[in-house]
């Protein structure tokens, strides 16, 4: 237990002491002077009376030191960062109506299924990554972000994972020249969501990061990335560029992120589907110690006190001190 202010709390405790002391040399004169005139002891409901008041002072005075406890206390909190896909595939209509467009109903659906705990930011990624709005308690920014979304350019999933890791730790993430990942310390209340139809368009092959150093830098830094497949196994065209291309949802790339991670893999194949997967993503659970006030209850016990101790002197001397 810990005390707002110990000052005031030696200084209660040493009124009250000093009132003990006044009791017992009181009640040893009284005694004295009962004795000699023949009287063999006081009376026992004065001074039960007395000492309820006395320890009523005592409690009082912890009361007003302002004490508190510390609790262990687990919620929903930390960092989620949703990393949307606005590449050209995602404009693709096998998911109405549109991937982008079942992928932003879902990332608001979960937006708003969050607690005030949670920090939520998003990333766009095209080639590079587009960082959208860093995390913030202020769920509004995050939906706003999230409205302005539009699909064009190239995906890399390696450097959205890695734009990612630069929202969560305020700092810009890279990959060294030689291919070794960086240390970014442990972020474990750190959640990466992403929404894609996993065409890596823009991958290691273009010169973009791969998947598997990226996702070694969050596992390392004790960050999951949970997976939400968008898009249809079967596919469909999509014009990009004035060209016709074949597009279909990569679930063996998205699953290798998620496991790589130690996070979990959603499959989805339509808008309703997909809020509702969006929306039963778990966030981790953490545990802060918190103070726990008591001097509501102190309070409530020296009053008690110091009403059993007038009710004993009114009732068994007839006087209230």
């Amino acid at each position: 237990m810990s005390f707002a202010d110990p000052a005031l709390l030696a200084v209660g405790l040493l009124v009250a002491a000093g009132l003990a002391w006044a009791a017992v040399a009181v009640a040893r004169r009284r005694a004295a002077a009962l004795a000699s005139a023949g009287v063999a002891a006081a009376s026992p409901g004065r001074v039960g009376g007395v000492w309820f008041t006395i320890a009523g002072v005592a409690v009082l005075a912890i009361a007003v030191a302002g004490p508190a406890a510390t609790v262990p206390v687990s919620h929903a909190s930390g960092t989620v960062i949703l990393a949307i896909d606005v590449s050209g595939s995602m404009a693709a209509t096998d998911v109405a109506p549109s991937r982008l467009g079942a992928a932003k109903q879902a990332a608001l659906s979960f937006i708003n299924a969050q607690p005030g705990t949670v920090d939520i930011g998003v990333v766009a990624f095209q080639q590079g990554g587009l960082e959208a709005a860093l995390p913030t308690a202020d769920h509004a920014t995050a939906s706003a972000a999230v409205r302005r979304l539009t699909a064009g350019g190239g995906t890399s999933l390696g450097d959205a994972i890695l734009a990612s890791l630069s929202a969560i730790t305020h700092k810009t993430v890279t990959i060294g020249r030689n291919g070794s990942a960086p240390n970014i310390g442990y972020w474990p209340s750190a959640t990466i969501v992403l929404f894609s139809d996993g065409q890596d368009e823009a991958g290691a092959a273009s010169g973009g990061t791969g998947t598997g150093v990226a996702a070694s830098v969050a596992q390392k830094a004790g960050v999951h990335v949970d997976v939400v497949g968008v898009g249809t196994a079967a596919g469909t065209t999509v014009e990009v560029d004035g060209y016709h291309l074949f597009t279909a949802l990569n679930e063996a790339a998205l699953r290798s992120i998620s496991q790589a991670t130690g996070g979990t893999y959603h499959p989805a194949s339509d808008a309703s589907e997909l809020n509702g997967i969006a929306s039963s993503i778990n966030l981790r659970l953490t545990v802060t110690n918190e103070p726990l006030p008591l001097a509501g209850a102190f309070i409530a016990l020296a009053l008690a006190l110091l009403a059993a101790g007038a009710v004993l002197t009114v009732t068994r001397t007839g006087r209230v001190v």
